[in-house]
């Protein structure tokens, strides 16, 4: 066999593997992306109407009721939560939260705002190290999120920075699961609790606006806002709430990362499989002629050298 079909062949043999594997690493995202978007979706409207609960509560009383319903005049310092992914092979998930990320940070430097940059996730942590951007605190990302217990330590450090002065506002870059084929990376404001009504995370919010919560009806002339009774007192009563609701919001973005990650890894699996087979059929197609053009020469070679005996 010639050497140039013999690398063909090669070459071939080569590419069925690395298709095996990206195969293999497919079916493996599928049923990990699976599992992610059932939990996204179940957790969903919990998250969106818990923080809409919060939001009625800081319309109602100016945010006076607490500290981390208070927004402060300036803004001097923030601390910023980047959700990232472990590995890589996903398209451009890590890169496009990384490069949001980056506008985000020059962003609030322009404003003269100093942002203490926290990482979930291996390469978002790996690629700011590499750019000597300083950390505050890197936490690990598990490949399924499934308690909230998990992201606990993540919410009582942004909650003790907030109330000790650190940090004036803290900040969430993550994720949005959008579609298998969709997803958006996206920052929202967490604290002072809640930054604005429109920073719900999923697309949740556009279908249970706060508008449309059950209340007194306009034209019954009724008094629009909502009267809540707090038992024993609302100090109490918000010190055990108010944690829980910013831990149900950290949550919920992991778990948005983590189907977006899980999906963007399937796809680009998917597109990897597709194109090694793309690459096997055309060099399939150049072996064969290759070895017909060999064929064809050596039955050339045989044709003469008969005539010539003859």
């Amino acid at each position: 066999m010639p050497q140039a079909t013999r690398d063909i062949k090669r070459r071939i043999k080569s590419v069925a593997s690395t298709k095996k594997v990206t195969k293999a690493m497919e079916m493996v995202s599928a049923a990990k992306m699976r599992r992610a978007v059932a939990g996204v979706l179940a957790s969903r409207s919990y998250s969106d109407l818990a923080w809409q609960l919060v939001s009625r509560l800081v319309l109602e009383s100016a945010g006076e009721l607490h500290p981390l319903l208070t927004r402060r005049e300036k803004v001097k310092k923030a601390a910023l939560v980047m959700i990232s992914g472990n590995r890589g092979l996903c398209g451009g998930f890590n890169a496009q939260i990384i490069q949001r990320t980056n506008r985000y940070l020059k962003e609030q430097s322009d404003k003269g705002i100093d942002v203490s940059l926290i990482t979930v996730g291996k390469k978002g942590r790996d690629f700011m190290a590499k750019k000597n951007y300083p950390l505050v605190a890197d936490f690990i990302k598990a490949d399924a999120t499934v308690d909230i217990t998990e992201i606990r330590p993540l919410a009582h450090l942004l909650i003790e920075g907030y109330l000790a002065g650190q940090f004036d506002k803290v900040a969430l870059a993550y994720t949005d699961f959008i579609s298998t084929l969709v997803q958006k990376p996206t920052i929202i404001e967490i604290l002072p609790l809640p930054s604005s009504d429109g920073n719900d995370l999923g697309r949740v919010s556009s279908q249970l606006p706060i508008s449309n919560f059950p209340g007194p009806s306009e034209a019954e002339g009724r008094i629009a806002a909502l009267e809540y009774l707090f038992e024993p007192s609302p100090v109490e009563v918000l010190n055990e709430l108010l944690p829980r609701m910013l831990e149900t919001k950290i949550y919920q973005a992991v778990l948005e990362a983590n189907a977006s990650e899980h999906s963007a890894r399937m796809v680009a699996m998917r597109n990897a499989s597709e194109a090694a087979g793309d690459m096997i059929s055309e060099l399939t197609l150049i072996f064969n002629k290759a070895r017909q053009a060999g064929i064809t020469a050596e039955l050339a070679d045989i044709s003469g050298g008969r005539a010539a005996v003859e």
